[in-house]
């Protein structure tokens, strides 16, 4: 009895969670494939690709995979780089050490409302940086109503999102035998190479759970987008989730539901390539 519940009991104790994530998530993702290959929801006939090749050649489509894609390709590398620095500095410290780690943390529990209306407070034109600029005299800045838009939102979306990445560097850098440095020492070895050649290879695990959830982290900077601008913000940051938004508000259930799988598709080919990565890595 002991070894069946050894072999099975551990799958019965996340048996409600895998059914929850079927029934709402999966499930209802592979039924509205259907949409995307229906020219309707209710009462369809199936027109093959032609929804996809209508969404390739939508300019708000295109614009906003443009968007996506360069906001991704910035703040991602910038967050890993930041996170791994501020963890690396961290675990350099002699005290407060806990105190640094919960001030990297706040910005995940403060409801996204909340940290809008605080950074409403600086970017809007009657903000506290245009004021500032204002009295050095200088002209204000329209700060969300042009390109400069992009860096605001990536500035949110670190502030936001460095804490967890924090986080997960200072657990993985915790796991790396101090015997390895050691033996680096006596070798010869500087800072520089035990960086090189001890704690970024031992990283690789934690990397690529850093880039996944970073990755996915970045499509929910949406909230505070469309709070901050609404459904029709500057065109620079008019992302995915814009487009999806408003397909919805219209009732364009198939546009939607293309678009869904061409960006489920687009995760997995990147999630699938990281994993190839790290097995080369650690090979």
């Amino acid at each position: 009895m002991s070894r069946q519940w050894e072999r099975h009991g551990p799958f019965l104790f996340i048996l409600p969670s895998l059914a929850g994530f079927i029934m709402f998530f999966i499930w209802p993702f592979f039924y509205s494939i259907g949409y995307a290959v229906t020219d309707k929801p209710v009462g369809g006939v199936f027109v093959g690709l032609k929804n996809f090749i209508e969404l390739l050649s939508n300019t708000s489509y295109i614009t906003s995979v443009i968007n996506t894609a360069f906001f991704i390709g910035f703040s991602l590398p910038l967050s890993i780089v930041l996170s791994l620095t501020a963890a690396l500095l961290i675990t350099k410290m002699k005290s407060g050490k806990q105190l640094v780690i919960l001030m990297f943390l706040i910005p995940l529990v403060l409801p996204s409302g909340s940290t809008v209306f605080f950074w409403k407070s600086f970017f809007t034109n009657q903000g506290y940086l245009n004021r500032i600029l204002m009295y050095a005299g200088n002209k204000p800045v329209n700060w969300m109503d042009s390109d400069i838009a992009r860096v605001v939102i990536i500035i949110i979306f670190i502030w936001k999102s460095l804490g967890y990445s924090i986080v997960l560097f200072i657990a993985a850098l915790h796991n790396i035998p101090e015997e390895f440095y050691e033996a680096a020492s006596l070798d010869g070895a500087g800072g520089f190479q035990r960086l090189t050649r001890i704690t970024l290879p031992c990283l690789a695990p934690a990397f690529l759970l850093v880039i996944i959830m970073t990755l996915i982290n970045s499509f929910k900077v949406f909230k505070e987008i469309f709070v901050l601008t609404g459904s029709y913000p500057h065109k620079s940051i008019y992302m995915m989730q814009h487009f999806m938004n408003n397909m919805i508000s219209k009732l364009e259930y198939q546009k939607v539901t293309a678009a869904t799988c061409i960006l489920v598709l687009a995760i997995g080919l990147v999630t699938q390539g990281l994993f190839w990565a790290e097995r080369k890595a650690g090979a």
